[in-house]
C-alpha cells in the first residue's frame, strides 16, 4: 500500500509540473529556418509593420524594443527605441538581452541583419508579398512567442475578411492603375510588392508591374506613356490631398483629367499588417468609382 501511494503522488506532482518547453522552429520569408530552445520572451522589431503583426499575434507583451515610427497601436508608442529600420544602435540592442530579433529582409540593410547574426542573435525575416503572407507571418510569429492560439484567431479572421473581398471584386472590369509611394524622387512598386497584389484584389492592373525593381524610380515621361486611369497615393495625414497639385498640370493624363486622383492613408496600404485589408476596402471602392465615370 505504501508502495501504491508513492507511485500516486510521483504520478499527480509529475501531472502538476509546467510541462517543459519544446523547441520552436519555423521558417522565415526568406526559406531560412529560424530555431528557438523555447518560445521568445525578448523579442525586438525592426519595422513598424512587424511592430504591429507582433501586437496582432497576441506578442506585443513580449517587445522589448522597437524602430522609429512604430506608433501602432498606441502601446507601441512607450516601448524604447533601438534606432531608425536602417540604422540602430547595436549596444543598446545587445543590452535589452532579446531572444529573437524580427527584422524587414528588403527594408533592413543586409549588412545589419548579417551583424545581428554574427553576435548570435536568433533573427526571423519578415517580407509579406502576398495577402496570404500576413496570415502566415502572423502564425509563424505566434509560435516564436508562444502566442499561437490569438494568432491563429487573428489569422483566420483575416483570411475570413480576404476572401469576402475577392468575392465581392471579382471579376471587375480592369482599371489601370499608378501608384505613388513617393514623390521626389517619382516612386512606385513593381508586381511583386505586396501594394500591387491590393491593386489586382480589387481589380486594378498596375501599370508598372512589370518593373523587375521592387520599389522602381520613374520619370514623368514614363507615366505619361503608361496614361493610367487612376492615380493612388498614400498620405500620411487624412484628408492631406495636398500631393494632387504636382499632378493637376499634367492635364493630357486620363486620371487627371477625369478627376480620378485618389488618396488612400499610407499606413493602411504601405504596412504590411491586418490593416492592409482596411486599405483595400477603401480603394476597391474608389476604383468602382472610376469604372462607373468610364461607363458613363
Amino acid at each position: 500500500m505504501r508502495q501504491m501511494t508513492g507511485w500516486l503522488v510521483f504520478v499527480c506532482g509529475a501531472l502538476l509540473m509546467p510541462a517543459a518547453q519544446a523547441n520552436v522552429s519555423v521558417t522565415d520569408d526568406t526559406g531560412r529556418e529560424v530555431r528557438l530552445a523555447q518560445p521568445a520572451q525578448r523579442i525586438i522589431s525592426l519595422a513598424p509593420h512587424i511592430t504591429e503583426l507582433l501586437f496582432s499575434a497576441g506578442a506585443g507583451g513580449r517587445i522589448v524594443g522597437v524602430v522609429e515610427y512604430s506608433d501602432y497601436p498606441p502601446a507601441a508608442k512607450k516601448l524604447p527605441r533601438v534606432g531608425s529600420y536602417n540604422a540602430v544602435d547595436m549596444e543598446r540592442i545587445l543590452a535589452l538581452r532579446p531572444d529573437l530579433v524580427v527584422a524587414w529582409a528588403s527594408g533592413n540593410p543586409p549588412a545589419l541583419i548579417e551583424q545581428l547574426r554574427s553576435l548570435g542573435l536568433r533573427v526571423f525575416l519578415s517580407e509579406p508579398r502576398t495577402l496570404e503572407d500576413v496570415a502566415s507571418n502572423l502564425e509563424r510569429l505566434g509560435q516564436l512567442a508562444g502566442t499561437r492560439t490569438m494568432a491563429q484567431v487573428a489569422a483566420d479572421e483575416f483570411r475570413r475578411r480576404l476572401q469576402a473581398l475577392r468575392t465581392r471584386y471579382a471579376g471587375r472590369k480592369p482599371v489601370s492603375v499608378f501608384y505613388q509611394i513617393w514623390h521626389r524622387p517619382l516612386m512606385t512598386v513593381n508586381g511583386e510588392h505586396l501594394i500591387s497584389k491590393v491593386i489586382r484584389l480589387c481589380g486594378g492592373r498596375n501599370v508598372f508591374a512589370e518593373l523587375p525593381t521592387l520599389v522602381p524610380k520613374l520619370d514623368m515621361e514614363a507615366v505619361l506613356a503608361a496614361d493610367p486611369q487612376a492615380i493612388v497615393a498614400g498620405v500620411r495625414e487624412p484628408g492631406d490631398d495636398s500631393w494632387q497639385q504636382d499632378w493637376r498640370r499634367w492635364s493630357q493624363l486620363r486620371a487627371v483629367r477625369e478627376g480620378h486622383l485618389i488618396s488612400v492613408p499610407a499606413d493602411l496600404l504601405q504596412r504590411h499588417t491586418l490593416r492592409i485589408l482596411d486599405g483595400a476596402k477603401q480603394l476597391c471602392k474608389a476604383l468602382d468609382e472610376v469604372r462607373a465615370t468610364a461607363a458613363r
